[in-house]
This record gives structure tokens, sequence and C-alpha cells, in this order.
């Protein structure tokens, strides 16, 4: 080949490449797709990663198997750290995030982090909380449960799986607030790295409340293991949760949803992301999702790249409003 083949060669390469340039960006596949869920297994966070990792692996939206990592602490801190300090330029992780994020980066609960070190991808659901007690307890309302919190404080015992001031513990607190409980100080809430772990201790005795969402109390209800006082929602659900009451029905004006989705290392590529942001909408959209979102008392809630992270900003800036007004920050 001559020195003007060659040239012309790379001239027409050239175009097909500037042609292509559109297409570039859609042609990243993860080699090793992971969701990280910032909790022990049988958490909300848990869940998100599983059901949503199934989704996307039974009609191939990704490659392969996606592979879930729990790295529980810190309300979530711990797996926020790591992914802004060791696995900032990863392209093929990404991270289970809900309200409870949004709580503790309002509350400048993960030291040294910001919303804006890492690329917020997208939501897929909202959960909507609930107040629940174990199957043998005598309280059978959510009333029930305010008035034995007003005559002794020290008996009760809510534990949820977000940290102290977290979006668990905000809930039971907006509850309190609503019954009239002036001192929301209080309220005894115990935290641990999931709400698998709240309800076990639950169902051993060292609890008399559960405060957590939907998806995370599905496994239980199902068992027959907890009794739900109250979903925290408008309007009662449809499916599986429809038999509970909402709190609005028994007199506590509160509505508590998480929302569900995820964020990436803030050093992703353009390319990836682009590919994290339309895998979540997808996800979104397929029966799939739709069955197990039925299933598990999930309403619709799918937002995506700028869109979701004006979201984000906007939902901490709101949590930090709540929070000042009940004394958890300053």
């Amino acid at each position: 080949m001559n020195l003007i083949s060659i040239r012309s060669s790379a001239a027409v390469a050239a175009v097909l490449l500037a042609a292509a340039g559109p297409l570039a960006a859609q042609e990243f596949t993860p080699q090793n797709p992971e969701c990280i869920a910032p909790a022990n297994a049988g958490g909300g966070w848990d869940f998100t990663c599983r059901q949503v990792g199934k989704t996307m692996q039974d009609p191939d939206l990704v490659p392969g198997t996606v592979q879930v990592t729990n790295m529980a602490g810190g309300g979530g801190g711990v797996a926020y750290a790591e992914v802004v300090n060791k696995r900032n330029d990863s392209n093929d992780s990404f991270v289970a995030a809900s309200s409870a994020t949004t709580t503790r980066l309002a509350q400048g609960a993960y030291p040294g982090n910001t919303m804006d070190q890492v690329r917020w991808l997208g939501s897929v659901g909202a959960d909507y909380g609930v107040i629940a007690v174990a199957k043998d307890s005598e309280i059978n309302t959510l009333p029930e449960l305010m008035d034995k919190i007003k005559a002794d404080p020290q008996s009760v015992s809510i534990g949820g799986g977000s940290a102290v001031g977290g979006w668990d513990h905000l809930k039971a607190l907006m509850v309190a607030d609503k019954a009239g409980i002036e001192d929301l100080r209080q309220i005894k809430y115990v935290a641990f790295d999931g709400g698998g772990e709240a309800v076990t201790q639950l169902l051993g005795g060292s609890l008399q409340a559960f405060t957590g969402d939907t998806s995370e109390a599905k496994g239980f209800v199902d068992s027959g293991d907890i009794k739900v006082l109250a979903v925290l929602a408008p309007e009662r659900l449809e499916g599986d949760f429809s038999a509970f009451p909402t709190a609005r029905e028994q007199g506590l004006d509160v509505v508590g949803a998480n929302w569900r989705g995820f964020y990436g290392p803030g050093g992703m590529s353009d390319e990836a992301y682009d590919y994290w942001t339309k895998t979540f909408e997808d996800v979104a959209a397929s029966d799939e999702w739709k069955q197990i979102m039925l299933q598990s008392g999930l309403a619709p809630f799918d937002l995506s790249g700028d869109e979701f992270r004006q979201f984000v900003a906007d939902n901490i800036s709101e949590i930090q409003t709540i929070s000042r007004e009940i004394g958890l920050v300053q």
C-alpha cells in the first residue's frame, strides 16, 4: 500500500469515527456489574440491589450477573466513602440510595462528603414507610402505640435500619410530633445496619416497635411475624398492603415516602453514566419491575440523569428544613 492509499484510508477512518461520535457514547458495556448495598442483607438497600439486579438480568439489560456487595456501616456512610475515596473511577459499580442517603447528607453525617462527589443515576420507585409491632404485641393501632409512649416513654424502644437522625428515625419522630408528643428527644430509637436486623430484635423482644418501609417489611408480613399498625402513604396501597390502614386514617396526618435509586462514582465516564441512566430507565419501564413494585408495595417514581440530580438536591434541602424544625440539626 502506497502513502496515498494509507492517507486515504486514514481519512476515511477519521470520517467514520467522526460520524460514529454519538453512537460511541452508547458502546460502553460493563465487564463486572456490581450493585453495592450499604447495609446488611434483609434491609431496603439490599432489596433494591437484588431486585433491580434481577430485573436487569432477566431481559438481558446488562451482560452477565449483577453482583451484590453488602457494605454496612454509618447509615450508608461506609459505602459512600468507599466509592468517593477508593472507587472514584469505577464504571461498573453503582450504589443503592434512598431518602436515608439524602437524610444523612442533609445532616452532615457523612463527614467530609457532599452530594456533588458522586453521579446520581436514577430512581426506580418510592417505598412508603410503615410502623409495625411483633405479631403477639398487645398494641393494635398507631394511636395505642403513641399513647403508650406518652404514658411511659422509656417503656417503648423503636428500631429501624437507619442511623440515629436518619430517615427511619425521622418517620417515627414525625408520627410522634403529630400525636402531640412535645419532647421528641424522649423517643427511644435504636439504630441497626438494615431493617432485617431491626425486625429480628423486634421478634426477640428487645424492641416494642419497628419503623421501616414496605419493601423491607414485606417478607415479615408474608410470614406473619409482624403486625403493621400503619402505612405512611396518602391513601391505602394496592396489592398485599391494602389491608393495612394509613396513619391518616387513624388521625395522624403523616406521609413518609422513601424513594429508591442509585448513584455512581464521581469519576465515572460519561459513556458509563449514559449507559447506566438508560439502563435504570429501562428497568423502571419493564413489566418485571412493575410486578415487583406491585408485590412489594412500591409506587412508581422514575427519574434519571439531570432530573434525578435536581430532585436529590431539593430533597436534601427539604430534609435540612425538617431536621432543624425538630432539633436534629442547628
